[in-house]
């Protein structure tokens, strides 16, 4: 998966807008954070911690929380190795989770 996969998908999403940089670009829905571009092979993604943990153990090649995201609505999805099938369910749970 690549960032333009990304993008294009998030864009897809109603009511997603594109924000933040060309470098670090990131997708909000009603200024909340959907996912964000944190380095050309790694995305942030906003999902429900009660998801979160079902998420990572289907899917421990594509996702990962480091330390400083444990306590927070967040989870890593490293694109170089990413299942973009995934990726997608991701970042429209993290849109269900947004737009409400």
């Amino acid at each position: 998966m690549t960032p333009d996969d990304v993008a294009a998908h998030a864009e897809s999403l109603a009511g997603v807008k594109r924000k933040g940089t060309e470098a670090r670009p990131a997708w909000y829905v009603r200024d909340r954070l959907v996912v964000r571009l944190d380095d050309p092979n790694t995305l942030v993604v906003r999902v429900p911690l009660e998801r979160r943990e079902a998420l990572v153990a289907r899917h421990p090649e594509t996702f990962g929380v480091p330390p400083r995201m444990e306590a927070h609505h967040k989870v890593e999805a490293y694109l170089d190795v990413a299942d973009a099938r995934a990726v997608r369910e991701a970042i429209d749970l993290a849109w269900q989770m947004q737009r409400h």
